[in-house]
C-alpha cells in the first residue's frame, strides 16, 4: 500500500486534534453518562470523535468509530478499507484523572482470508496517542514501530520525520523477571490462572496493572512479556495497539484460534486473547 505515510500523516493529525478536545475537558470538572449499556461516556469521548472524523474525512475512507454511527456487517465487511477509532479509549481512567487513557486509531484492510462471521480485516496501520503524557506511539506495515515523547513538539511533520526522532520498538531491556501486564479494571480467575501457569513455567513473575490500551504497548515496547486479556473488549480497542505491536515483532493471538485476531466480525465484541 503505497499509501500508507500519507494515511499515518492523517491519522497522527487526528490523534493530535482529538488529544487537546481530550485535555480541554480534563482541565476542568468531568460530567459523567452511562450509556445503554452502562459504560461511562463524556463530553471528552464525543469532541473527540468529532475531531477524528473531521481531520480524517479527506482520506475519504469511512470510520468505524465507538462514538460514530453502527453499521450492518455486510455493508463494513464490503469496504476494502477504513479507520477503526476509539477515540477515548479508558474513559473509566480519564475520570478517574489517572493518565491511563488513549486515543486509539486504525489504518484496517481485507486480510485476504475469506468474508465471516469471524472477520474481513486487518490492522495495517495505528497510532496510539496518550495526551495526558503527550507520548506517541506510532507503526506501519513495513516501516515498523516508534515511540515518541513530547510528540506535539513535533506536530506538523509527516509520520516519517516523527518516526526519524523516535525510540524504535522494541526498546532494549534488562529485565530478567517475567512480567505480565494485566487491566486495571477488569481481573478475572482466567487472567489469574494465566499468571500461575506463569509462574510455574518462569519463577517469578512481576504483575503491572494499567488502564487502556496502553497495555498493549507496554508489550510492544518489551516493557512487559506478555497481556493476557480474559474480559471484554471491543475491535477499537485493540486495533491500534496490534499494528504497534505486530510492527515491533510481538502478536496478538485470538486464543480461541490461536491466529491473530481478525477484524469487522459479525459482532464487534472481541475473543479473549494474548498480547506477548
Amino acid at each position: 500500500m503505497s499509501d500508507l505515510l500519507p494515511m499515518m500523516d492523517r491519522a497522527v493529525a487526528a490523534a493530535f486534534a482529538a488529544g487537546r478536545e481530550i485535555l480541554d475537558v480534563y482541565s476542568r470538572p468531568i460530567g459523567v453518562e452511562l450509556k445503554d449499556d452502562r459504560s461511562p461516556l463524556t463530553e471528552a469521548d464525543k469532541r473527540a470523535h468529532a475531531a477524528i472524523v473531521e481531520t480524517l474525512a479527506g482520506t475519504h475512507l469511512p470510520v468505524l468509530s465507538e462514538e460514530g454511527k453502527k453499521r450492518p456487517p455486510e455493508q463494513r465487511q464490503a469496504w476494502p478499507r477504513y479507520w477503526l477509532v476509539d477515540p477515548l479509549d479508558g474513559t473509566k481512567e480519564f475520570i478517574k484523572r489517572n493518565g491511563e487513557f488513549t486515543v486509539n486509531i486504525a489504518l484496517m484492510a481485507r486480510d485476504g482470508a475469506p468474508i465471516g462471521a469471524l472477520g474481513s480485516h486487518r490492522p495495517v496501520a495505528g497510532v496510539l496517542y496518550v495526551p495526558a503524557k503527550d507520548l506517541l506511539y506510532l507503526a506501519w506495515e513495513g516501516g515498523g514501530a516508534f515511540r515518541l515523547s513530547s510528540a506535539t513538539t513535533l506536530e506538523g511533520k509527516a509520520a516519517y520525520e516523527l518516526a526519524a526522532g523516535a525510540e524504535r520498538l522494541p526498546l532494549a531491556h534488562n529485565r530478567k523477571t517475567f512480567t505480565i501486564v494485566a487491566s486495571r479494571s477488569h481481573a478475572s480467575p482466567d487472567t489469574d490462572a494465566y499468571i500461575q501457569r506463569m509462574e510455574e513455567r518462569h519463577g517469578r513473575v512481576e504483575t503491572i496493572s494499567m488502564g487502556s490500551a496502553l497495555k498493549i504497548c507496554l508489550v510492544a515496547e518489551g516493557t512487559a512479556d506478555a497481556y493476557p486479556r480474559y474480559a471484554p473488549t471491543m475491535e477499537w480497542d485493540t486495533a491500534a495497539g496490534q499494528a504497534i505491536a505486530e510492527a515491533a515483532g510481538k502478536s496478538l493471538i485470538d486464543v480461541g484460534t490461536n491466529a491473530p485476531m481478525r477484524y469487522n466480525k459479525h459482532d464487534l465484541l472481541n475473543p479473549w486473547f494474548i498480547v506477548q
